[in-house]
């Protein structure tokens, strides 16, 4: 009896770690720079690679330009489908990211290599710190920010570098999005 419930408590045990994990890879949201593959099932001369401009729109034949970015791929879809059902009827629209360009965070202050750097999947602050090839041996780490753009307003999360090191407490060990600031004083 007990060999044939250890397979089911050991299910039990392992699917709410699995359902969270989940929650958090959330899909990724086109960004300016990014380039798509819109494609339209039948209609070959509508193939094209396009990039999303600083203004989040993306310039599509027959479409002319529609905004994309903060939308999924599914999404972008779904609203260049309902631009071109004039003059396509019901068109089968395929959106695929082809070059992840605009996926960038900033690294701004006393690291080894400031600028901009690609993320190429989830990037922690740690991750980032450690791209930029570390810290300067003049910066202080305690005074380390993120700074991320809200729309119309910014928000400033402090990292504590010295607890993330130690790792006492990793809670400031943010993830970064799309266009954050890591700044090193």
């Amino acid at each position: 009896m007990l060999r044939l419930m250890l397979p089911a408590l050991c299910a039990l045990a392992v699917w709410p770690s699995i359902s969270s994990a989940n929650e958090k890879n959330a899909a990724y949201l086109l960004n300016p720079g990014d380039v798509i593959h819109v494609s339209v099932w039948g209609e070959a001369n509508m193939d094209q690679d396009v990039t999303v401009l600083p203004d989040g729109r993306a310039c599509i034949k027959l479409v002319k330009c529609i905004q994309v970015a903060g939308l999924e791929t599914a999404a972008a879809e779904s609203a260049i489908a309902a631009k071109l059902v004039k003059y396509i009827p019901d068109p089968d629209v395929s959106v695929s990211i082809k070059d992840p360009k605009g996926y960038l965070f900033y690294l701004q202050g006393k690291v080894l290599k400031p600028g901009p750097a690609q993320m190429t999947g989830p990037t922690t602050v740690l991750q980032a710190l450690s791209m930029s090839g570390g810290l300067d041996k003049f910066a202080d780490k305690d005074g380390i920010k993120v700074i991320r753009n809200n729309g119309t307003t910014q928000k400033l999360l402090p990292v504590h570098y010295s607890d993330l090191i130690s790792g006492r407490d990793m809670s400031t060990n943010f993830e970064l999005q799309a266009g954050d600031t890591l700044v090193v004083p």
